[in-house]
């Protein structure tokens, strides 16, 4: 995919019971609005858009996208896309990317897609990672999982040896996860504390989220 590609094309089959989960719930107060309804180009498809897509495309069995501020428009555009995409709304969103995972994943835990049974396991993206490539996705899919299985595997990209998104969590440590987060750390502290594996992908994007229209700008 080109820097001026806007519809990512899939690099991946499909990983069986995989779902992706974007957090798109946010505000977006430094952006000036919610990142999910902005555009690299006028002619591009929102970011959550392009998450969505690049989640399909990477190798995901569907995607499931987190909702808060301006929750209204941004489920409007996810399920005008027609695709295996449901949406969570995130009703205490203001309190950050730790709200939002909870609400991601205790949505989850309740359901089934596709007639595939339980979800074993979650792909975890920002809304905001403006670089990211079906690639990335499918090579975080591709690692290898637990000797106990997708349930037990937990995993992130790292780009530089730095981590980032997504993050690869299996079933097993929905629970524990959705206990420790909080904030705009997400699943930080679980990660830190527990054993996992870093799958390096700088040769594939930078993994930087964008916060502001001038950083926005300069990952064109």
């Amino acid at each position: 995919m080109t820097d001026h590609d806007p519809s990512p094309t899939a690099v991946h089959g499909r990983a069986a019971h995989v779902r992706g989960l974007v957090l798109a719930a946010g505000a977006g107060r430094r952006m000036g609005g919610p990142k999910a309804l902005v555009r690299r180009r006028p002619d591009e498809p929102t970011l959550v858009e392009r998450a969505v897509s690049l989640l399909h495309a990477g190798g995901c069995s569907g995607a499931t996208v987190v909702v808060g501020a301006a929750a209204e428009e941004v489920t409007a555009i996810v399920t005008a896309l027609g695709r295996d995409v449901d949406v969570v709304t995130c009703h205490d969103w203001d309190q950050g990317m730790g709200a939002s995972l909870r609400a991601g994943l205790t949505a989850l835990t309740r359901s089934t897609h596709e007639g595939e049974g339980c979800v074993d396991a979650v792909l975890v993206t920002l809304v905001d990672l403006p670089d990211l490539t079906p690639e990335v996705v499918a090579r975080v899919l591709d690692a290898p999982s637990a000797e106990d299985g997708l349930r037990a595997a937990l995993r992130r990209a790292a780009y530089g040896g730095v981590p980032g998104h997504p993050a690869l969590i299996g079933r097993d440590h929905w629970e524990s996860v959705i206990a420790s987060a909080s904030g705009d750390h997400g699943a930080r502290h679980y990660f830190r504390a527990t054993p996992h594996e870093l799958v390096e992908c700088g040769d594939l994007a930078t993994g930087r989220d964008v916060d502001t229209p001038d950083e926005l700008d300069a990952s064109r």
